[in-house]
């Protein structure tokens, strides 16, 4: 391989860069950064952690001139593994870039606007607005585990908040590999650094800019300013929001890993004052629905959320996501991404002695089972009446527009509401957050009788009436568990399956795929395309204008895995 002398030394220079203690090597050292949350896993030649842009983008040059694969990664909480390796079958060895270390936030335009570098996570943003009453485009959901802002705005992620819609910006500082193989940095941050890359890099790591050096950007968003009234469209036969979306695929967003991304500006909203959460039940999914359509087509305010659960998501949650409810309720969700860090070195000791890696979940089972039940009466009351819940999310004036909608249909043959108290309200939301846990969970302490998890993120077309899954027999046979919940106002459903032992996951999962076609469903909605689903042709064709020699998380979306993108899909047997 040509450059195989610099690449054997490439663990060297990543030291002489970032620090030893910064660069791991080993299967033991790298395991919780190149295993996904859920799924992904394989080997690198390396893992760097840089404490600086500077070093990022000293240490990605590195590994460019060396001819290596770079994956860049913050959390590494993604859904379908997209920012971590897939199996062995890449032609160049891979080293994963983590930026967790690079986390500062700058607040500009009084507040309005923030700069985050790539480690930057939604917690950390949430707690640096609420002194100037601002808040991010999602304040739960990911910020519960870590989630970083950066990823977010590259996985197109988010949404659950009707009147801020998914992470989108234009303006973006990031590098990429042009076609001649060249790293280059583009800087659309519209703030005025410098022109060299170590000197714009340098002043943004030490925040060395004046407020006349921050221009406004005439013509480039920083959010998806057209959300609010994209999601009103009920008679559209196409989904509000959804990975493959042409509409919201600009440098940085929506890359998925493909440009190494440096900072993203975006816009801050006001925070939410006067909040009330209703919380509704039926047994009839069409009395939702048409709750829906009322409110997006009728009200004159938009919910703030309105979050959608079956009665089995409420199960899972309160029987496996009971550990991360109550972490989260006593410590905080600034910690949660501390406590899966040590989760994941535990696991990787107990695999060395050969006890599996799903120790931990099972012994955090068996010590949850102990603790006091932790969700409100009324919350269990419905969930014994009604096997569809509702969550509705309003604030100011639309709390009574909702109150005076709500008392007028309800109770119904099919249903009722009641509205929370705040420690109801923000129970009801935790518990409808940590359904995702769950199903890991789940899945962890029942490996007799589970074989694996379907996953699929769905986003179904804003007209849809008929949005609740009936699976036909041959195919609901072989599940052991469903679980439906998601963000109801812009149908994005996460539906996810533990199928079985013994039965085959692949052939049920593309059974389920033929059936969402029919639906003309998209899929994936907000989970990004990771190793997981095939990329269509557009959202390839995407990738690989940013990254024309497939230097960055080649394989993405079944694509190529090779240099300069040769059999450019390898979708094979492995294809969603």
């Amino acid at each position: 391989m040509p450059g195989q002398t610099v690449m054997h030394d490439l663990p060297d220079a990543l030291r002489r860069i970032a620090g030893a203690r910064h660069v791991l090597t080993g299967d033991s050292a790298t395991r919780r950064f190149r295993k996904g949350y859920r799924y992904g896993d394989g080997p690198v030649l390396a893992v760097v952690r840089p404490g600086s842009l500077l070093e990022q983008w000293r240490c990605l040059k590195a590994c460019v001139d060396a001819g290596a694969i770079v994956i860049c990664q913050a959390a590494n909480t993604g859904l379908t593994g997209g920012s971590t390796p897939d199996g062995d079958a890449y032609d160049r060895p891979v080293v994963i870039i983590n930026t967790l270390r690079i986390k500062a936030i700058d607040l500009i335009a009084d507040g309005r606007q923030v700069v985050c570098r790539p480690g930057a996570t939604l917690d950390q943003l949430e707690k640096a607005l609420r002194p100037v009453g601002r808040e991010p485009h999602s304040v739960i959901g990911s910020t519960c585990i870590g989630a970083s802002v950066t990823g977010g705005v590259c996985n197109n992620s988010g949404g659950a908040l009707i009147r801020r819609g998914p992470a989108y910006t234009q303006c973006a500082l990031f590098a990429r590999v042009d076609a001649a193989g060249r790293l280059e940095l583009v800087n659309h941050l519209g703030i005025d650094l410098g022109r060299d890359p170590e000197e714009i890099l340098g002043r943004l790591d030490r925040g060395a800019y004046t407020p006349q050096d921050v221009r406004d950007v005439a013509g480039r968003w920083a959010s998806d300013r057209e959300y609010a009234e994209h999601v009103r469209d009920i008679a559209s036969p196409v989904p509000a929001r959804f990975n493959a979306d042409p509409r919201r695929h600009y440098e940085a967003s929506g890359s998925a890993g493909k440009v190494a991304v440096f900072a993203v500006r975006l816009d801050t909203f006001p925070a939410d004052r006067d909040v009330t959460v209703f919380y509704i039940g039926s047994n009839d999914h069409r009395e939702l629905e048409a709750i829906r359509r009322h409110i997006l087509g009728d009200f004159r305010n938009l919910p703030i959320a309105g979050e959608y659960m079956h009665r089995s998501a409420y199960d899972a949650s309160r029987d496996y996501g009971k550990d991360l409810f109550w972490f989260v309720r006593h410590f905080g969700t600034d910690n949660v991404p501390r406590a899966y860090a040590w989760k994941s070195r535990f696991d990787g000791l107990t695999e060395r002695l050969g006890l599996g890696g799903a120790v931990s979940d099972r012994l955090i089972q068996a010590a949850t089972r102990l603790l006091p039940h932790h969700l409100p009466a009324r919350l269990d009351a419905y969930r014994d009446r009604f096997a569809h819940h509702l969550l509705l999310r309003m604030d100011g004036a639309g709390s009574a527009e909702a109150r005076g909608y709500l008392t007028s249909i309800f109770p119904s043959s099919a249903g009722d509401f009641f509205e929370c108290t705040g420690p109801e309200g923000e129970a009801a939301f935790l518990n409808r957050f940590a359904v995702g846990g769950a199903i890991v969970r789940y899945r962890a302490v029942h490996p007799r009788t589970v074989e694996d998890i379907v996953a699929l993120d769905v986003a179904l077309p804003r007209n849809t009436l008929d949005w609740f899954e009936t699976l036909p027999p041959e195919i609901d046979s072989k599940l052991e568990f469903k679980m439906y919940c998601g963000h109801f106002f812009c149908h994005v459903l996460h539906q996810e399956y533990l199928v079985k032992k013994g039965e085959n996951c692949l052939e049920i999962e593309q059974a389920m795929c033929r059936l969402l076609d029919q639906r003309g469903a998209e899929y994936p909605a907000e989970h990004n395309v990771g190793h997981r689903y095939v990329a269509k042709p557009a959202l390839r064709e995407f990738y690989r204008a940013l990254d024309p020699t497939n230097s960055f998380n080649p394989g993405i979306g079944h694509t190529s895995r090779r240099r300069d993108w040769q059999d450019q899909c390898d979708c094979g047997a492995a294809a969603r």
